[in-house]
């Protein structure tokens, strides 16, 4: 059975992209890397690991894949946005809002879009808080959501 072992991130300035990612996750560089790659692990719990490699490819606009990061509840993820704007992130003017959505989307300083999630929002899925699981115990999945809506389907390839 496979497991996913890392989240990859396009960066085009690894040290930037390290300080940011390391400082928002509190993840630390499994190894010193390099200023190609790094792969970054949590500090102090077990979870993803998040991969930085240098890509010549600018960020999507739209992005057909993207991390949804959990806050613990709406205070919660009003204070990670602001801690998130003061380490480097942007608001990004996203025009693909619902009404009164549960996500804030933010970008990296890499341009790399990003949703902070309210899961005790009226709009967030059933299970979907950090820690609950799924019928099986597996981890809860975010359905799909309006936010990933509008993506164009990868030239070539069937959407």
């Amino acid at each position: 059975m496979l497991n996913i072992g890392s989240v990859v991130l396009g960066v085009s300035d690894m040290a930037r992209a390290r300080a940011f990612w390391t400082a928002a996750l509190d993840y630390t560089p499994r190894e010193p890397g390099t200023d190609r790659w790094t792969v970054l692990v949590p500090t102090h719990s077990p979870g993803v690991q998040v991969a930085l490699g240098l890509s010549g490819v600018p960020a999507q606009e739209h992005p057909r894949v993207h991390l949804d990061l959990y806050a613990e509840n709406t205070a919660d993820q009003a204070a990670e946005v602001d801690r998130l704007l003061a380490l480097g992130a942007e608001r990004v003017a996203w025009d693909l809002y619902p009404e009164d959505p549960d996500f804030v989307v933010l970008a990296d300083p890499e341009g790399n879009r990003f949703c902070v999630i309210d899961p005790t929002h009226p709009q967030a899925p059933p299970g979907d808080a950090p820690g609950t699981s799924a019928p099986g115990g597996r981890p809860p999945s975010r359905s799909p959501r309006p936010h990933s809506e509008g993506t164009a389907p990868t030239p070539g390839r069937a959407g």
